[in-house]
């Protein structure tokens, strides 16, 4: 039963999160409450906040901020995050093509064009940061400041990364500006074990 409550919790989102994108590209993210957001999606406005939290969370709240502390470790390699993420990216990618959504990706204009957006999405990044750096700790790699930085340079460099997509027009995958992008970052753990 758990199963079929978190599909339909997952299912909900994605459709709050779809009309929320509609009346956002229509009226202007400004011009947009949390009121009008509810009556598109036919849900309360209570559940679009106990989902989102807030406005801007309605574009900054992706699978990923569902995931236990468990979840993430199963998927995250510390001794290849960067692979770690591009592969999360690929998985997103495929998931969204598959369900024929483009919410993942029409989200990004938000993340450069509205300063609050963009504020709640650097928050979300640090928080992720925060639990990502002790994963990168090994006993003979990188300490705990050094851990920190990485995990920091690993969060924004996939936010400048989304950017560069978008920039260029968001016609191909994003992974391949995820790799690109991250793949200096490799160095670091190239030389962990040494």
């Amino acid at each position: 039963m758990a199963g079929l409550r978190e599909r339909w919790r997952r299912e909900a989102m994605q459709t709050i999160q779809e009309r929320a994108l509609d009346l956002f590209d229509e009226r202007g993210f400004a011009n947009v409450t949390i009121e009008q957001v509810a009556a598109a999606a036919e849900v309360s406005p209570s559940s679009v906040y106990r989902y989102f939290g807030t406005k801007e969370g309605l574009l900054v709240a992706d699978e990923f901020d569902a995931m236990s502390p468990e979840q993430l470790r199963e998927r995250f390699d510390p001794l290849d995050p960067v692979s770690s993420l591009v592969a999360a990216v690929r998985r997103y990618e495929a998931a969204a093509a598959e369900q024929g959504v483009e919410t993942p990706w029409r989200r990004v204009r938000y993340f450069v064009s509205e300063p609050a957006v963009r504020a709640a999405v650097c928050a979300n990044l640090e928080r992720i940061a925060r639990e990502v750096a002790p994963m990168l700790q090994t006993p003979d790699g990188l300490t705990p400041g050094q851990a920190r930085v990485a995990a920091s340079a690993l969060a924004f460099g996939y936010l400048a990364a989304l950017e560069l997509w978008f920039e260029d027009g968001g016609e191909h995958p994003i992974a391949g500006y995820v790799e690109e992008g991250l793949s200096p970052l490799r160095a670091i753990w190239a030389g962990a074990d040494d």
